[in-house]
């Protein structure tokens, strides 16, 4: 029937899983990785388990916002994630991960560690993610939105024959689903 509404998406993931979030500035990835912490917090899991460019970028730069920091603060990215898997952690890796090489380093440092790779695109309406960013403290602006979701439509296309092991595409009405952890890989 048209106009029901469906049920978020059932993710199930082992727990030696790097789900990468992928979508522009304003989609509620943060939000929605902060979440899945705190649903599996009983399990012992925490919020270190999200691996932030953005907190990154604070870290080498001291402001989120500095684009002049990217090339450091994607290595210290890719470090902590490196350094995650040698741990046999979970690990959600918080970036648009919008552009191909992006996505391709990931599933590279994933493949090396033998890990799951999840790609969550978090496919929200341009005019969602603006308004969004209006409500936060670090804004982006409209400009970059438009620009993010230029690269949301070539990743949706693209992602299914990037060799990752699940792809999820989440919609606004999506961003309730929930992540089962399974302990077997």
């Amino acid at each position: 029937m048209s106009g029901e509404r469906k049920d978020p998406p059932a993710i199930i993931v082992p727990q030696r899983s790097l789900v990468v979030l992928s979508g522009p500035a304003g989609a509620g990835k943060s939000t929605f990785a902060l979440r899945v912490i705190q649903c599996h917090s009983e399990e012992g899991f925490r919020p270190t388990m999200i691996v932030s460019s953005d907190q990154c970028r604070a870290l080498v730069s001291d402001d989120e916002n500095n684009q002049q920091a990217n090339r450091d603060t994607f290595d210290l990215f890719h470090y902590i994630i490196f350094k995650r898997m040698l741990q046999n952690r979970f690990t959600i890796a918080d970036s648009t991960a919008l552009q191909p090489e992006a996505r391709h380093r990931l599933l590279s440092l994933a493949a090396r560690h033998s890990y799951h790779t999840c790609l969550l695109i978090f496919d929200i309406p341009p005019e969602i993610c603006a308004h969004r960013d209006k409500q936060r403290n670090r804004l982006v602006g409209e400009q970059v939105i438009t620009f993010h979701n230029g690269l949301l439509q070539r990743v949706i296309q693209e992602a299914p024959g990037e060799g990752w092991d699940q792809v999820h595409i989440l919609r606004d009405e999506d961003l309730s689903a929930q992540i089962e952890i399974t302990r077997n890989s």
